[in-house]
C-alpha cells in the first residue's frame, strides 16, 4: 500500500489508517480479525481513542508486543492540564505500551473549546509535558469546523490535524465546513493530514441503520473507490478507515488501487453526489 509523509512527523503512514472507531462494540476475536485483515495490507497507522469504546481494551493484547510495527496515534477528549494527564496515563495502561506516536486534542470543535485546551491550564500542557517525558513524540489536533482548526494551526505548531474530507461536502461548502483554506494553510506549516468521513453520504434517514457508521455511507465498491479516490486526491496524507468493519475490505481494495484523480474527475465524481447534503453543514 502507499506511504504518504505525515507532515513534520516524517513518519510514511500507509494512505489508509486504522481507525479503532469501528471497536466501539465488537468482540476480541472480531477485534483480532480486523487487525490481522489491516496489518496483513500493509497498514502501519493506527488511530484510537478512549471515546471509541472497547477500542484501547481490544488493542491492547495486540499493541503489547507489536507497537514497534505500527504508528500509534490516540487522543483525549479533556481540556485540562490534570484531567488530560489522567487520560494519557490511563490510555497508555489499556494499550500497554510506554509511548504514543502520536497524541492529539481530540474534537476540538469551536472557539471557546481551543481557547480552554491551549490555556495556561489546559489539556495542550499536558501534552507537552508528556513530549518533554517521552510518553508522546508528536502533537496534533482533531475536530469536525476546518476553520476552527485553522485557528490552531496559527496559535501552536500541532503537527497533525484530522477533519472530515468528502466529495459530499465539496457540493455545498460553506464558513463552517470548507476544508480548502484548512489544506493550504497545512502545506505551508507541513502539517500532516489525516481526513475522516471519506465514505459519508448523509445524514441516515428513519431509523433503519444498515452500518455502526452514525452517518450513512457509500457502501457500493465503485462508491467507495470514487470517495477513497477523491480524498486522497486533495493532498491529504492519510485517510481513517470507517466505523463498521463490513466496509474494510472494499476500503483496502480501492486504497490499494488507488489512482490521483484528474482536476476533470474530480469534478465529475462531486456532481454524482448533488443530491445529498453533508452531514457536516
Amino acid at each position: 500500500m502507499e506511504t504518504r509523509r505525515l507532515g513534520r512527523t516524517g513518519h510514511m503512514s500507509t494512505i489508509l489508517t486504522f481507525g479503532a472507531a469501528a471497536f466501539y462494540k465488537v468482540s476480541q476475536s472480531e477485534a483480532d480479525f480486523a487487525i490481522q485483515l489491516a496489518v496483513s495490507h500493509g497498514v502501519n497507522h493506527f488511530d484510537v481513542s478512549p471515546a471509541y469504546g472497547e477500542g484501547e481494551t481490544r488493542l491492547g493484547p495486540w499493541m503489547e508486543t507489536n507497537h514497534n510495527k505500527i504508528f500509534l496515534a490516540c487522543k483525549t477528549l479533556q481540556r485540562t492540564k490534570k484531567t488530560a494527564w489522567e487520560g494519557i496515563k490511563a490510555s497508555l495502561e489499556k494499550l500497554r505500551v510506554d509511548h504514543f506516536d502520536l497524541f492529539q486534542l481530540h474534537a476540538v470543535n469551536d472557539i471557546e473549546t481551543l481557547n480552554l485546551a491551549l490555556s495556561e491550564t489546559g489539556a495542550l500542557e499536558a501534552l507537552q509535558e508528556a513530549k518533554q517525558q517521552k510518553l508522546v513524540h508528536h502533537i496534533g489536533i482533531t475536530g469536525h469546523r476546518p476553520f476552527v482548526l485553522c485557528d490552531a494551526l496559527n496559535r501552536f505548531d500541532f503537527e497533525t490535524v484530522l477533519f472530515p474530507l468528502n466529495r459530499v461536502i465539496a457540493t455545498r461548502f460553506n464558513d463552517m465546513n470548507d476544508y480548502r483554506p484548512l489544506l493550504e494553510i497545512s502545506a505551508k506549516k507541513d502539517v500532516g493530514t489525516i481526513a475522516i468521513k471519506a465514505l459519508a453520504k448523509r445524514p441516515w434517514e428513519g431509523n433503519m441503520h444498515m452500518f455502526k457508521t452514525w452517518y450513512e455511507p457509500f457502501d457500493n465498491p465503485t462508491d467507495i473507490e470514487k470517495c477513497v479516490d477523491f480524498t486522497l486526491s486533495q493532498g491529504i496524507t492519510t485517510i481513517a478507515m470507517a466505523g463498521d468493519l463490513s466496509l474494510w475490505p472494499d476500503i483496502i481494495k480501492a486504497a490499494e488501487k488507488h489512482e490521483p484523480m484528474s482536476k476533470e474527475q474530480q469534478i465529475e465524481a462531486i456532481n454524482e453526489v448533488r443530491q445529498y447534503h453533508p452531514i457536516f453543514q
